[in-house]
């Protein structure tokens, strides 16, 4: 019947019978967008996306490790009852990397538990291409002899093809099977979290639990490599330009350094993960932590500042560079450590590298064409040397003034003379690229190199990811002061990043000192700013994935209120409140 014709019959009031007839055919038949062929594909209910893909493999052109389900990254054993949107996902994408990651450490975790019952497993953070790992509480360092013997347990779990078995189960059920295999860390976690429902893996007869999903199987991890390093060993995944070959390992001794530094201060102070700092704020200690981790930076900035002035007062050190990668804090860092030389009674002279940028007509870009300002060669290197050994020398410089509505360079007048008792201090991502400075001497250069170098692990497997830490804190800080929002700073992320690693991270051993940005409470605090600007991440955009993924990492914190933060806090650049002026 027409739809006249029934809504006639509902405005006269008058009684029908009306018969619906579907199309058995069309009941039965359901379709799932498969936006790498760009088709409709018929699918059985109930079928998962693991059977959809070995139909489709060969035209796919790609290994799949994970998929995103309708803009949100699902393991591969994911049922299907309803028309979905999915996107196959390999290794070329950096959910398939993390996934392919997060499977590699539970095959670790095994090879362990097989070989060496009773040790603990801890990941502790990322460092020189790899996963930096340790057996905790053991009294000796790894031999390699017992790391070639993990690493050959796990090439055995890899070719034996074994699948990881995703089970979903009352939140109070896994933490007694956790419990019983020894986990007291995800015991403490679970806890704190308050869920009804907890995922976690099965690989044999062990079982492990990881903030995202895993591959199908353990035959699809066939490259990696596990190697000596420090007192531990360090997982090394694919490499990200051949993913044929494990990553190389780079040498880091000073950021290893930074990192040991905090890990021995997070031992001091009992926090061990996210369930440690979950107790601390539920009990009410959150103040004292916070007290705590804001006098651990003072200390930092104290020390950074009597290194230079000792130096100064020998006659070097007259050039202060801090670079950093994005979101790192390198602008209240400088603040700071300006009020710390003065106590070493030593006057800061401020120089903003972004006033050296060339006329826009000579500006490099990059491979979309677009202007390439985080370049190297988006400054003129040869004014910036000779304005800089000028004031060295103690002569007057006429100052730039970089113009950013015309593009051009103007001089409005500014001069600027060091006098004896006075630094440069420059901030810029380039501080530590020697070709910045290639004319000045070494001895006249003191690099600082800021990171949030996160300590912090959610759990022993799952470790807090610096990257994120820094998208977290920029998602906030250009939605309340740039008018972004947190979908546009997702996705301009990615090219930030190409950014970091070709302009930054090659130059960070560089530095003569190391600052950690990271403050152990912030990601409690950072939560209430950020969700409520993910959630508007609208679930038919390709960032809704990551936004998706960044919910659930912080679904994990206890939230805490920043009332005890106090304004010289170099969170407040990112949250707003700050006694400085930027």
């Amino acid at each position: 019947m027409r739809l006249g014709a029934l809504l006639a019959a509902a405005r006269s009031g008058g009684a029908m019978t009306t018969t619906f007839f579907i199309n058995p055919a069309m009941d039965k038949e359901l379709k799932i967008f498969c936006k790498n062929t760009g088709e409709y594909i018929p699918i059985d209910g109930g079928d998962s996306l693991l059977d959809l893909y070995r139909t489709i493999r060969p035209r796919l052109g790609l290994e799949a490790l994970v998929a995103l389900v309708n803009n949100k990254c699902e393991d591969l054993r994911y049922p299907v009852y309803g028309p979905k949107h999915v996107e196959f996902i390999g290794l070329n994408n950096p959910h398939g990397q993390r996934a392919y990651v997060r499977s590699l450490c539970m095959v670790l975790y095994k090879a362990i538990r097989d070989l060496y019952p009773g040790k603990r497993l801890r990941i502790e953070h990322s460092i020189s291409g790899g996963f930096y790992c340790i057996l905790k509480h053991d009294e000796h360092e790894l031999t390699a002899e017992v790391v070639d013997a993990i690493k050959a347990r796990m090439h055995e779990i890899v070719e034996q093809d074994l699948t990881f078995v995703r089970r979903e189960r009352l939140t109070t059920d896994v933490i007694e099977m956790f419990r019983q295999q020894g986990l007291n860390d995800k015991v403490r976690l679970l806890e704190s979290c308050h869920d009804l429902y907890t995922v976690y893996y099965k690989l044999g007869d062990l079982i492990d639990s990881y903030y995202g999903p895993l591959v199908p199987s353990t035959g699809l991890l066939r490259v990696f490599d596990l190697q000596p390093y420090e007192q531990g060993m360090l997982l090394l995944p694919p490499s990200a330009a051949d993913a044929s070959v494990p990553a190389e390992r780079t040498k880091m001794p000073k950021m290893f350094a930074a990192f040991k530094d905090y890990l021995a201060f997070n031992d001091v102070i009992g926090i061990e993960d996210v369930g440690t700092i979950n107790k601390a704020v539920h009990h009410k200690y959150a103040p004292m932590l916070v007290a705590v981790a804001e006098a651990l930076h003072n200390k930092m900035f104290d020390k950074i500042a009597r290194d230079i002035a000792d130096r100064f007062h020998q006659g070097g050190a007259r050039v202060v560079l801090i670079a950093g990668p994005s979101s790192s804090g390198k602008t209240t860092s400088s603040k700071r450590l300006a009020i710390q030389l003065v106590t070493n009674y030593i006057r800061p002279k401020v120089i903003e590298l972004d006033n050296y940028f060339v006329d826009r007509h000579r500006t490099p870009r990059d491979e979309s064409g677009d202007f390439d300002y985080e370049s190297l060669y988006a400054l003129d290197l040869e004014r910036f040397n000779a304005d800089l050994t000028d004031l060295i020398a103690g002569r007057e410089v006429n100052m730039p003034t970089y113009n950013f509505t015309t593009g051009e360079r103007e001089y409005r007048g500014n001069t600027l003379q060091l006098k004896e008792n006075e630094i440069l201090l420059i901030e810029g991502i380039h501080g530590l690229n020697p070709e910045l400075t290639k004319q000045i001497p070494e001895d006249l250069k003191f690099r600082l190199y800021v990171s949030a170098l996160t300590t912090l692990s959610i759990d022993d497997h799952n470790w807090v990811s610096t990257t994120d830490t820094r998208l977290l804190r920029r998602i906030i800080r250009d939605a309340k002061y740039r008018g972004a929002t947190a979908l546009n700073t997702i996705a301009r992320w990615p090219s930030v990043r190409r950014g970091e690693s070709k302009w930054i991270f090659p130059y960070q051993e560089n530095a003569d000192a190391t600052f950690n940005s990271s403050l152990l409470f912030e990601l409690a605090v950072i939560r209430s700013h950020a969700e409520p600007l993910l959630r508007q991440v609208p679930n038919n955009a390709p960032e809704y994935a990551e936004a998706s993924r960044l919910l659930r990492f912080l679904s994990y914190f206890e939230p805490l209120d920043e009332k005890d933060i106090p304004g010289t806090s170099l969170l407040r650049e990112f949250l707003g409140g700050s006694s400085f002026i930027y």
